[in-house]
């Protein structure tokens, strides 16, 4: 087994989060990490830049349940997550049991993946009252989506999003109030063909052709 995956750090390279909820990265040796206190008092790196250059979508996942506290600390991240006017437009259902899992990947034909997730977060929202209402709900679903994917990457757990088309068999899964909707679903659980690491080549459009400076 390589020993990047049984937690042995090794020479100083990119970083490479494990299989397990213990965080194993590999880090320059000039690198100098801001510290921070996590829920249980322990002070820890924070590599955001990291997590953002790691994270990727994952819709195959190994059996391995997510730790309870890993699980509060992605949730944390949502809640934590900005709003139009602090509106914070969000409730999240989680959901780890296997039947609810199964029936909820059904609610929209791209939803598959989550039927074999340890975990679904689902992500509630109220009905929007006029256009401008729902303009601001999906920027705010957005970051909060965004917030929760990469805590999430920072702790090695891979997430896949979907959305729901099937609103009435969400209700009855989920219960949710007859003024809600499902916005969005995330499966989550540790990635079933490689841990997660940094995407040296993402497949995305050349920087300069991205940025523009001043003007267009």
């Amino acid at each position: 087994m390589n020993p990047i995956n049984q937690g042995i750090v090794g020479q100083s390279c990119g970083v490479v989060i494990g299989r397990s909820s213990q965080r194993v990265r590999l880090v320059a040796s000039n690198d100098r990490l801001p510290l921070v206190r996590d829920r249980g008092g322990m002070m820890s790196s924070m590599e955001t830049w990291d997590a953002l250059r790691a994270r990727r979508n994952v819709r195959k996942f190994t059996p391995q349940p997510v730790a309870p506290h890993d699980l509060d600390q992605i949730l944390e991240a949502g809640r934590r997550a900005p709003s139009a006017g602090n509106w914070q437009p969000w409730d999240f259902i989680v959901v780890t049991d296997r039947t609810q899992l199964e029936q909820l990947s059904r609610v929209w034909q791209g939803a598959g993946h989550v039927a074999g997730a340890a975990t679904a977060i689902a992500i509630v929202a109220p009905q929007p009252e006029d256009a401008r209402r729902a303009n601001l709900l999906q920027y705010d679903l957005g970051q909060a989506t965004m917030a929760i994917a990469l805590a999430a990457a920072d702790l090695g757990l891979g997430t896949g999003h979907a959305a729901a088309e099937d609103q009435n068999l969400a209700r009855d899964v989920l219960g949710f109030p007859t003024d809600r909707f499902l916005a969005y679903l995330l499966s989550v659980g540790y990635p079933a063909d490689r841990p997660l690491r940094i995407i040296e080549r993402p497949d995305r459009r050349p920087f300069d052709d991205v940025v523009h400076r001043g003007r267009w």
